[in-house]
C-alpha cells in the first residue's frame, strides 16, 4: 500500500518575492493543510497530490488590502460577494474593512453589541477572501465597548473620521447627529477623539499581549476648513470637477488635522497611530514632522493606489471623487518619492464600490459637489503599484512589504503577509511582463465603471491562492466563497 502524498499542493518554478529580501530566487513551494510547509528548489512532484507549474512567474505573498469598505452603497451581503471577487482577481487574499454605525453601511445606530454581530452574520459565507473589520466609535457609549470588541470579536483597530464633525460623507452637512445616528447629548468632536485615544491607552494596559496591535486610524481633514473652502470655490466658480474638489478640501486641512491628531496622541499616550490615505505633499510632510516631534509614537503612514495613479487632470473626471481628493501631479510624484524613500508604510485601495447610477448627481452629473464619494480599485492594487512603481525604481520585494507584510504586522495578522513555512498559504502568481488595458467590463466588481479606465498597466495577476486553494485563475473566479473572518491577533494557532 502506497503512502498518501506528503503535500496537498506543490507550486514549482516560482520566482519568490519576499518582504525584507533583496533577491527573487527561483524555488518550489509546498503546501499542506492550508499552510506553507516547505520552500526550496527541486521538490519532487510525486510528493504532492497536485502540482502546478508557475512557469517562472513572480510569486508574491497574498495582498493584505488594509483599507476597504463593504456595504456603503448596497447591501452588505451583495457587496461582499462582488467586491471580494474583485479583490481576488487583484491578488488580495485579506480584506480589512472600515465599518461604522450611522447612515450608509447598515443604516443603524445604537450599540456595537447588537450592530457588530449582525455585520458578522451577514458577512459569513459571502467573502472570497479572508476578512476583518476596523470599527469607528461614533457615540460616547462605543468607547466603553471597544474592550469587548477586542476580547469577544478580535477587533483591535479603530477609526476616527476627523471631518465628520461638520461635514458629511459627500460634502457639507448641517445634520451630523442625523447622519451619524447619535443621541442629542453626543458630540462627534475633538473631545470625543481624545476620549477614544484614552480608552485605547487603557485597553493596551489591560491587555499587554495585544498592546502592539491595538491601533487607531485617522482620516485627517478638518471640517471647518472644508466648509469654508467649499463656499469659496463655489462662489468664485472658476474651477470644476476634480480641481474644484481638491481646492475645496485643501491640503493644509489634511496637514493641520495630522498635527492635531498627533498632539492628542501624545497627550493621551495613545502610541499606535495610523495616518490614512495621505494624499498631498502637505499632509505627508506634516506626518513626517510629527514623527520627529513625537518619536515615541508608532506612526504608520498610508497612501492609496488611487492617489498614486490619478491626478486632477484624469480623464475620468467626477468618477474619481473621493475623500481626501485626488490631487495635482506634483503631489502624486511627492508621494511616489516618499514611497521610494521608505517613508510610507503601506499602500491600499480604499475600495468603496459606488455603482454608476449612484455616483453622479442626477440633477447635474457635471457638478462634482453632487457626486457621491468613493470608488473601487482593489482589483488593480498590485498591478497599479507594480506598473508605476517599477518605472520609478521600486523593487518587487519592497512592493511585497507595502501591500502585504507591513499591514499584516500592524494589524495583528501574524501568519499573513509573507511566504514562509507555517504561514497561511496565500500566494499570488504574477506575470511582470504582461501588459493590459484596464476595462471595467472585465472586472468582477459591480461598480460598472472605473476611474482607471483605459490605463495601460504592466504586470498582471494570473492566479490567486487563499490558504492553498485557488480562488482566481487566468481570468476566472474559482470555487465557492472560502473567506474566513479573522479574529486578531490571528496566527497559525488560531
Amino acid at each position: 500500500m502506497s503512502l498518501p502524498p506528503e503535500f496537498d499542493l506543490l507550486v514549482k518554478n516560482v520566482r519568490l518575492v519576499r518582504p525584507g529580501q533583496k533577491e527573487v530566487p527561483t524555488t518550489d513551494i509546498a503546501i499542506r493543510n492550508g499552510r506553507f510547509a516547505r520552500i526550496e528548489p527541486e521538490l519532487a512532484p510525486e510528493s504532492a497530490a497536485e502540482v502546478v507549474d508557475a512557469r517562472h512567474l513572480l510569486g508574491f505573498p497574498g495582498l493584505v488590502d488594509a483599507h476597504m469598505h463593504i456595504g456603503i452603497y448596497q447591501e452588505l451581503e451583495a457587496d461582499a460577494r462582488a467586491e471580494s471577487r474583485a479583490a481576488a482577481m487583484g491578488g488580495v487574499t485579506t480584506s480589512l474593512n472600515y465599518m461604522r454605525t450611522g447612515k450608509y453601511y447598515l443604516n443603524k445606530g445604537g450599540s456595537y453589541r447588537e450592530f457588530f454581530p449582525e455585520v458578522l452574520a451577514r458577512s459569513a459565507g459571502n467573502f472570497w477572501v479572508d476578512y476583518g473589520y476596523h470599527l469607528a466609535p461614533i457615540s460616547h457609549a462605543h468607547i466603553g465597548e471597544m474592550e469587548s470588541l477586542l476580547t469577544e470579536h478580535g477587533v483591535s483597530s479603530f477609526k476616527i473620521f476627523m471631518f465628520y464633525g461638520g461635514h458629511g460623507l459627500h460634502g457639507r452637512s448641517d445634520d451630523q447627529r442625523g447622519f451619524l445616528m447619535i443621541d442629542e447629548e453626543d458630540r462627534y468632536d475633538m473631545a470625543h477623539f481624545e476620549f477614544i485615544m484614552r480608552g485605547l491607552k487603557k485597553m493596551g494596559e489591560a491587555h499587554p499581549a495585544a498592546r502592539d496591535i491595538i491601533s487607531l486610524s485617522l482620516h485627517c481633514e478638518l471640517a471647518d476648513i472644508l466648509t469654508a473652502y467649499t463656499k469659496i470655490v463655489e462662489r468664485e466658480g472658476k474651477l470644476t470637477g476634480l480641481p474644484a474638489y481638491s481646492a475645496s478640501r485643501p491640503p493644509h486641512s489634511e496637514g493641520l488635522a495630522v498635527w492635531i491628531a498627533s498632539y492628542l496622541a501624545n497627550e493621551t499616550d495613545c502610541l499606535n497611530i495610523n495616518l490614512l490615505h495621505l494624499s498631498s505633499r502637505k499632509a505627508l510632510e506634516a506626518a513626517l514632522v510629527m514623527q520627529s516631534v513625537f518619536p515615541h509614537i508608532n506612526f504608520r503612514r498610508e497612501v492609496t493606489v488611487g492617489h498614486l495613479l490619478l491626478d486632477v487632470d484624469a480623464p475620468c473626471g467626477n468618477l474619481a471623487k473621493v475623500n481626501p481628493p485626488i490631487r495635482p501631479r506634483a503631489d502624486v510624484e511627492f508621494l511616489w518619492q516618499n514611497i521610494l524613500d521608505r517613508k510610507v508604510d503601506w499602500i491600499v485601495s480604499d475600495h468603496a464600490c459606488c455603482a454608476t447610477e449612484k455616483k453622479l448627481g442626477e440633477a447635474n452629473p457635471a457638478d462634482i459637489f453632487l457626486a457621491k464619494s468613493g470608488f473601487g480599485g482593489t482589483e488593480y492594487l498590485l498591478s497599479g503599484v507594480f506598473s508605476e512603481g517599477t518605472k520609478r525604481g521600486l523593487s518587487p520585494n519592497h512592493i511585497a512589504e507595502l501591500v502585504s507584510a507591513n499591514p499584516a504586522r500592524r494589524f495583528g495578522l501574524l501568519t499573513k503577509g509573507d511566504v514562509a513555512v507555517g504561514y497561511d498559504a496565500d500566494l499570488v502568481l504574477f506575470d511582470p511582463q504582461e501588459t493590459f488595458v484596464v476595462r471595467a467590463a472585465e472586472s468582477e466588481s459591480e461598480q460598472g465603471y472605473t476611474p482607471f479606465e483605459g490605463m495601460e498597466l504592466t504586470g498582471r495577476v494570473k492566479t490567486t491562492f487563499l490558504r492553498g486553494s485557488r480562488i482566481y485563475d487566468e481570468g476566472t473566479i474559482v470555487g465557492p466563497a472560502l473567506g474566513q473572518y479573522l479574529r486578531r491577533p490571528y496566527s497559525k494557532q488560531d
